[in-house]
């Protein structure tokens, strides 16, 4: 009888017998299941929370599959990527987003990258605002309303020279080694996700941390903090729209 998981991961992978697999999908399924359901929280009604489960127990079996115990790496870290990546690949291909929203998006995000590029520092309401020609209260109506796509953009991948994908909240973690320039870029970038977190708006900072470190729902985080749902919905918004700028430019000088 296998009593360790380290002997249960020795054991499939010599054999690949498929009871084992099916002994090592079962012991894992609890995260899946805690993973589909953050974003079952910000998807539409017609995304089933039954789907989203099902698409993560796809990313769940192939990190089963990829996963090698000796490289050191917890196999936690390694698989809720996959499974993160497998569930929002499905949502992707539903495209249940708008055109034009994504459009107003990526304008945002643009907006932002620039703005604090050239400043040095985040950019306030009334920049970005001016910068888009509209009033400070439209520009909150309108992250609010983009508020349900940025949900996943910490989960986006970025692709490294061997193929391999990694979300960008995992760079913050520890993925496998995969050469010494790719190795470089991951840690370019770890630094400077690390270092726009810190110099996000003290509210901004608070919402990352309590929603992707502590695990707290967005509701939660609300009670946590004496606001709406809603209002945690756009300083989250804010926060992702900083940071992929952050990266975006890190990204422009590794592709120069």
């Amino acid at each position: 009888m296998i009593k360790s998981e380290e002997e249960l991961w020795k054991k499939y992978k010599q054999t690949k017998n498929l009871k084992l697999r099916e002994e090592l999908i079962l012991k894992y399924a609890s995260m899946v299941k805690y993973i589909a359901g953050k974003f079952a929280i910000n998807t539409p009604p017609q995304v089933e929370f039954d789907d989203l489960v099902s698409y993560g127990i796809l990313g769940l079996i192939d990190a089963i599959e990829k996963y090698d115990p000796t490289q050191g790496i917890k196999f936690r870290t390694y698989a809720s990527t996959r499974i993160r990546g497998a569930i929002i690949d499905e949502i992707r291909v539903l495209d249940w987003v708008p055109r034009s929203l994504r459009h107003k998006a990526k304008q945002l995000e643009r907006i932002y990258a620039e703005l604090e590029y050239k400043h040095k520092r985040p950019a306030t309401d009334k920049e970005i605002a001016e910068a888009l020609e509209i009033s400070e209260e439209e520009l909150s109506r309108l992250i609010l309303e983009i508020s349900g796509i940025s949900l996943i953009s910490l989960d986006d991948v970025w692709y490294l020279d061997n193929d391999e994908k990694i979300g960008i909240i995992d760079t913050v973690e520890s993925p496998y080694e995969s050469g010494p320039e790719a190795e470089l870029e991951r840690k370019e970038k770890r630094q400077v996700l690390v270092n726009a977190i810190n110099q996000l708006p003290e509210r901004e900072k608070e919402v990352i941390i309590l929603y992707y470190y502590d695990d707290l729902t967005l509701k939660e985080i609300g009670n946590v903090l004496g606001v709406t749902e809603s209002r945690i919905c756009q300083l989250h918004t804010k926060a992702i729209f900083r940071l992929k700028g952050a990266l975006s430019k890190v990204q422009e000088l590794f592709e120069e």
